[in-house]
């Protein structure tokens, strides 16, 4: 795709700034990554459309937007350490690593965990650990984790991710709630003479359910 840097470039400019995302980080590098690559082939003609589509596996790349949107709300700077759950087309991953994060992503379906990994290996994002694997434990191995990003709507936050959350860390993701409906969550753990978390909600959204185990 010959024109793919001008379609990113007007992608961010109408879609995506005008949403609220100021972070001139965020922006760059969303204009620096060649989406069509996380697509499959038939689909790329709406590759830089703000949209989310398929990618096989019953799993989708998310809308540009919502990308930048959790993104930002994990507030990371460069060099931090960050841990995704459910690597999906790579995309997110792409993203952080282009902001320079050190990234570490798990996915349990190994066919699109492959698939990232080849996209990954062409731009050369060499700070990206990809794991194949139950997310809903995390990767301890390379914790403590600035910020951690869960992908696909989870029914509740697991153990293991605030465990593995670094100290004023902040996970953020698609939370169900009560009523039934999807909605974005950051809980950022705080360091005071009582420790806890603090909650705050944001956009309603859609994701694919977080599932169990590695599918082969």
């Amino acid at each position: 795709m010959e024109n793919w840097r001008e379609q990113a470039a007007i992608l961010v400019e109408r879609n995506i700034a005008p949403q609220g995302i100021a972070n001139k980080n965020i922006l760059g590098a969303l204009k620096a990554i060649p989406r069509h690559l996380f697509i499959p082939p038939d689909l790329r003609t709406y590759s830089y459309e703000d949209i989310p589509l398929p990618i096989g596996e019953e799993q989708t790349i998310s809308q540009p937007f919502i990308v930048a949107k959790m993104t930002d709300l994990l507030g990371l700077q460069k060099g931090d350490n960050v841990l995704e759950i459910g690597t999906g087309s790579g995309y997110q991953s792409a993203l952080l690593a282009e902001m320079g994060m050190k990234v570490t992503t798990i996915e349990r379906i190994e066919a699109l965990a492959l698939k990232s990994r080849e996209v990954f290996r062409q731009l050369s994002y060499n700070n990206i650990v990809s794991i194949i694997g139950d997310g809903r434990k995390g990767f301890p191995d390379n914790a403590p984790y600035q910020g951690i990003i869960v992908t696909a709507e989870a029914t509740k936050i697991e153990d293991a991710w605030l465990d593995q959350l670094a100290d004023r860390g902040k996970l953020v993701l698609p939370l169900s709630t009560e009523n039934g409906l999807c909605r974005l969550c950051v809980r950022q753990k705080k360091v005071e003479e009582k420790a806890g978390y603090i909650d705050t909600w944001y956009d309603y959204c859609r994701f694919v359910p977080i599932l169990p185990g590695v599918k082969k």
